[in-house]
């Protein structure tokens, strides 16, 4: 068996603009999909968190239902009930996109609300409590006090969870979105080379995913200084 990696120098171009950065005729891309997926999952995911940390009821049960139910069940799963599921119940069809993006929006805000509630549970009460001794309010609390040190706590276990979601954007191609590894599997159905192009697109998603790391850590060493304390914040020091 001989090996022709010459196919990677004809077909980068498609490969990594079309599929990683979604510049093309047919849209999609990775990068396009990952993006959006980690800002609007963590947005709601915070929301999950404090909703499942709430007193009230009405609050803190449907956000531990939701959260149990999405864990329980794989992605491939909620990409599969989107897809085919919201043109029986509207009528209309979605874009790849749009679908793609809100089945991974939807899957991860369940594991990031579960990563922050941990988070936030991982800030000493003290702390709370001398935010709250000096006139705080809650929100302000939340905000200047438990959700920085929060995420210090908590970077690790993100970053984790943002490098998987970038793997796991390669199951987009189940509905025909064009990200790497759909622009893999089309370049292999005409030069039927699966070992380079496969391997090709294994070191980009290697890549991409030791680019985050790296960047967590230098992230993880500036937070290390810490936060301002509550009595600092209270007086705006």
């Amino acid at each position: 068996m001989t090996f022709d990696f010459g196919v990677i120098a004809a077909n980068w171009r498609f490969i990594l603009v079309q599929g990683l950065l979604g510049i093309g005729a047919f849209g999609g891309g990775t990068l396009a999909l990952a993006v959006p997926t980690i800002i609007l999952g963590f947005v709601l995911g915070i929301g999950v968190a404090i909703a499942w940390l709430s007193s009230r009821a009405w609050l803190h049960y449907p956000a531990s239902v939701y959260v149990q139910v999405i864990r329980g069940v794989p992605l491939v799963m909620v990409v599969f009930w989107f897809w085919f599921f919201i043109p029986i119940v509207t009528g209309m069809s979605l874009p790849q996109y749009w679908v793609a993006l809100v089945a991974f929006v939807v899957f991860e805000a369940a594991y990031l609300g579960e990563i922050i509630r941990a988070g936030i549970q991982s800030v000493p009460r003290g702390q709370v409590e001398a935010a709250e001794a000096t006139g705080l309010r809650y929100g302000t609390t939340l905000s200047a006090v438990v959700l920085p040190q929060a995420v210090r706590n908590m970077l690790p276990s993100l970053v984790t969870q943002f490098i998987i979601l970038v793997k796991d954007t390669s199951l987009a191609s189940i509905i025909g979105y064009m990200d790497l590894t759909k622009a893999a599997q089309t370049v292999n159905q005409r030069e039927i080379r699966p070992f380079e192009l496969y391997l090709f697109i294994a070191v980009v998603y290697w890549v991409l995913t030791y680019a985050m790391s790296l960047g967590s850590r230098a992230l993880e060493r500036r937070l290390s200084a810490g936060s301002p304390s509550p009595a600092a914040v209270a007086t705006g020091s």
